[in-house]
């Protein structure tokens, strides 16, 4: 496994950090709380020391599982999660809904300050911790100024309840504008090969900035694994049967480059997902790739993308099958 620092922060995470999104079920299709403790545990055992969740994957429960895995590995991890997403207060701007089991649970956009206060008390009690490694800002939130939710994440760092924070989906000049205010250690964007728009502006101002770049869904979403086929049926409330990218023609042609793929792979006696890994690992500016695991054989063959080490060579194989695929609109 390989480590890398956030920004002028002194944490340390692994390039390939645990992605607790789907363990929490919410917009998953559910989850198996066993696997979910099991997966973790395996990351771990693997060299995967960085873990991140939030509040709203599963109203609390994911960040519940990360508490209940860790068990007395605290020491040994970096816990980062994040604040702004509220379901139980309808303070702030309406983000979207969420349909359980017939039930709409509205979402809202919260950077308040007593909000982002509230929320972090909570979850260092979830999280069974007395301090949170980077808290980030889910997404931004037009309501509140960006000075009163940088002011709140001041106090926390003077606290000493956090150690570092982050953002999450925000564009280059809110990161810069935050950044005046309170050091940003970190950017958590969606970034894939077949999603690359960070790419365009944030990328770079973080990389020029020494802004780590925490990307999510670099499988985009299991897509470049190659385990889906185009009569794919998702499970109910999975969100994922709504997406682009998951739509029969595009899952077809994603599938045929990924089949290109297969002779690097082999060579590396890697899976095509270890892969697409590495290859995201090694783009200039990415420092981190959050990876979901529903179950430890997941969890353990995830890890192993950090060893596959592509050669220049390699990468620009895939760059220029990449250039094709470019071309096929989502």
């Amino acid at each position: 496994m390989q480590y890398r620092k956030l920004g002028a922060s002194n944490i340390h995470a692994s390039v390939i950090t645990y992605g607790a999104w789907a363990i929490g079920g919410t917009m998953w299709g559910g989850s198996d709380e066993k696997a979910a403790i099991e997966a973790i545990q395996a990351s771990i055992d693997a060299g995967v020391t960085s873990i991140d969740t939030a509040p709203i994957y599963g109203y609390g429960k994911s960040e519940e599982l990360v508490a209940k895995a860790i068990g007395d590995k605290r020491d040994k991890v970096q816990i980062f999660t994040k604040f702004g997403l509220r379901w139980d207060s309808s303070e702030g701007e309406h983000f979207f809904d969420l349909n359980e089991d017939g039930k709409i649970v509205k979402i809202y956009r919260n950077a308040r300050k007593s909000s982002i206060i509230k929320e972090c008390e909570d979850s260092l009690k979830r999280l069974g911790t007395d301090y949170i490694d980077l808290y980030q800002c889910h997404w931004r939130d037009p309501s509140t100024e960006l000075e009163e939710t940088m002011e709140a994440c001041a106090q926390l760092l003077k606290e000493g309840k956090v150690r570092a924070i982050g953002v999450s989906n925000f564009t280059a000049d809110d990161i810069r504008k935050c950044n005046t205010i309170v050091p940003i250690a970190s950017n958590q964007p969606p970034y894939s090969m077949v999603l690359r728009d960070i790419e365009k502006d944030v990328l770079p101002y973080c990389r020029e900035h020494d802004i780590a770049t925490v990307v999510y869904s670099p499988l985009q979403r299991g897509l470049l694994t190659g385990k889906f086929k185009a009569d794919h049926k998702f499970a109910p409330g999975d969100h994922r049967a709504e997406q682009p990218q998951f739509q029969p023609a595009f899952i077809e042609k994603v599938n045929k480059f990924l089949q290109d793929l297969k002779p690097i792979a082999e060579r590396h006696n890697a899976s095509i997902g270890n892969v697409v890994l590495n290859w995201t690992i090694q783009q200039p500016g990415v420092t981190v790739a959050l990876v979901g695991a529903r179950d430890a054989a997941q969890a353990a063959e995830n890890a192993k993308a950090a060893d596959v080490r592509l050669n220049k060579d390699e990468i620009a194989a895939i760059n220029r099958l990449l250039q094709q695929l470019d071309k096929i609109e989502a």
